[in-house]
């Protein structure tokens, strides 16, 4: 034993874990090697062996709070935290005060979803132990997990300054730094947890996040490389890569890695169609696809174009969409059938997603088909708002400035109708229609107050209705959002807001593939919706001056 622990204080633990083997087979029930094992197996990180060692070293001394401990460590790796919240309530029982238990079983509480009570816990250990690094570390997770970053971040700064080579405590400062949009600052946060743990796939791949946000998408992809090279079957890494490929406009290797979109952190298990996925490996003649819209209604909107193909190359389309999307999408050429998402669906030989099609027909930049427009408004629905809009002044400019809040860029892209006040005085000619269909915080009070925009955004129930408003529109104004795909596919006139680094199909260049009629406003600094608001406004001036 004495051989083992001195091999073990070395960092030899190969050798002690040798060692503590022999002992363990003449002394099955040892408490001690029991314990100094599962220690050396979680070091090595074989926490299921570790767990079975800690739960035997339990079984002999049940009375022991380090034991009780390892073994809560063990099944808070294991994800197990109700079980572990129940060893740290032991353990503490058994010695109150101690504050690595204290310690672990808050931490078992934030895994558990229960931050506030976590935060309380934290902060009275922090109370007797105010150079408790780890506790200052757990804090600061728990604050980023209640949705108070600055806080967090303050917290992170004291863990750092008490233990400034621990990894975790820049990695978390990084992820919190990024939430706050200081994206600089999270990739110098990264590189310290690199600089302590060159080998850390998180620092990495979220190294390689922060630098795409700072438009820098050659070190972006190295570190999305590093991230794959130390984890190969890495899905967020894939999937960010390809998000850094596809916005440079390397469509072919980009749409390869984006099938690993499915494997992402957070992403459900797909739906099972009862029929094979088809990724373009034969040709679909007299053959019934299932095309399913899986994302955003801009994205349903931009894929839809990929239907006449299809039905050109002999293939009998059904299109699956979301509700909303269902009266516009029946009228695109291609489509045998338009069912709104969760209907019935007729029979099908094989099924693609939809944002699998440019892969599956093999798109480059270059051949994105554009033959635009694709969509057009139904006369029933030009009809009804024809008597709403008719008697408006031209140029009539429709607008919106928001989009989905659940979208994971939308601080970026969407602003508040506030920020579009230098736009609407800009051209006094200008009748402004409002399709901006939700509001957000003081959007409302604010558009009650302009007399030069007439919002129709709340009585539009489907895209039919939104397509229909369009038409009578000489120009759209938007930022991304599915209002940006939806004027685009009906060819109207459209100019897009967009943000310092932009989503992929926008790229970085002057047009996109996608929409290349468009006119693409793109912030130059990050943040920076003055600027881009102000060449806008000076665009419009124009436009509103010019005949129609």
């Amino acid at each position: 034993m004495n051989e083992a622990m001195a091999l073990h204080r070395q960092g030899r633990l190969r050798d002690a874990e040798k060692i503590y083997a022999r002992v363990l087979k003449a002394a099955p029930d040892h408490f001690d090697v029991l314990n100094l094992l599962g220690a050396v197996k979680a070091q090595l990180g074989h926490i299921g062996e570790a767990h079975r060692l800690f739960s035997a070293a339990v079984k002999v001394n049940p009375r022991a709070p380090q034991a009780l401990v390892n073994l809560g460590q063990a099944l808070h790796a294991l994800k197990r935290d109700a079980e572990a919240l129940d060893c740290f309530d032991k353990a503490l029982a058994l010695a109150p005060g101690d504050a690595a238990i204290l310690n672990g079983h808050a931490n078992a509480l934030l895994s558990l979803g229960r931050a506030e009570e976590a935060l309380g816990e934290f902060r009275a250990l922090l109370a007797k132990a105010p150079q408790h690094a780890e506790a200052r570390l757990n804090a600061g997770i728990a604050l980023a997990t209640l949705g108070r970053p600055d806080e967090a971040v303050a917290e992170f700064d004291s863990a750092a300054a008490l233990a400034p080579g621990h990894p975790a405590v820049h990695f978390n400062r990084g992820l919190t730094l990024f939430e706050l949009g200081r994206y600089a600052d999270a990739v110098a946060a990264y590189d310290r947890a690199l600089a302590a743990a060159p080998d850390h796939a998180g620092a990495v791949l979220n190294r390689g996040r922060a630098l795409a946000a700072l438009n820098r998408y050659d070190e972006a992809l190295a570190s999305y490389d590093r991230a794959i090279a130390l984890r190969k079957d890495d899905a967020d890494a894939h999937f960010m890569k390809s998000m850094a490929l596809l916005t440079r406009g390397d469509y072919r290797r980009g749409f390869t890695d984006y099938e690993w979109r499915w494997r992402r952190t957070g992403m459900p298990a797909p739906k099972s169609r009862g029929r094979p996925l088809w990724l373009g490996e034969y040709p679909l003649h007299r053959k019934t696809i299932l095309l399913h819209a899986e994302q955003g209604l801009g994205d349903t909107i931009q894929f839809a174009r990929y239907v006449p193909r299809l039905a050109a190359g002999g293939a009998k389309v059904v299109l699956e969409v979301q509700p909303e999307l269902v009266a516009i999408l029946t009228r695109l050429d291609g489509a045998a059938a338009v069912v709104a998402r969760g209907d019935a669906l007729p029979a099908y030989d094989v099924h693609c997603p939809l944002g699998s099609l440019p892969l599956a027909l093999k798109s480059e930049r270059d051949t994105v088909p554009a033959d635009i427009p694709y969509l057009a408004a139904d006369e029933p629905h030009l009809a009804k708002w024809s008597a709403r809009l008719s008697g408006l002044p031209r140029p009539r400019v429709a607008i919106a400035w928001s989009g989905n809040p659940s979208h994971i860029n939308d601080r970026n892209r969407s602003l508040p109708f506030a920020k579009l006040a230098p736009l609407l005085a800009a051209a006094a000619n200008v009748q402004f229609v409002s399709i901006q269909r939700e509001l957000r915080g003081d959007d409302a009070a604010a558009l009650a107050g302009e007399p030069r925009v007439l919002h129709v955004g709340a009585e539009l129930d489907s895209f039919a209705d939104t397509a229909a408003v369009i038409a009578h529109c000489d120009l759209v104004i938007t930022v991304d959002t599915a209002v940006a795909h939806l004027a685009g596919a009906l060819g109207r006139p459209l100019w897009v807001l967009l943000p310092f680094a932009p989503d992929w199909r926008w790229t970085l260049s002057e047009a996109s593939p996608w929409y290349p009629a468009a006119r693409l406003f793109r912030q130059t600094a990050l943040g920076d919706w003055d600027g881009a608001i102000a060449r806008v406004g000076a665009a419009l001036k124009g436009f509103a001056s010019t005949p129609s």
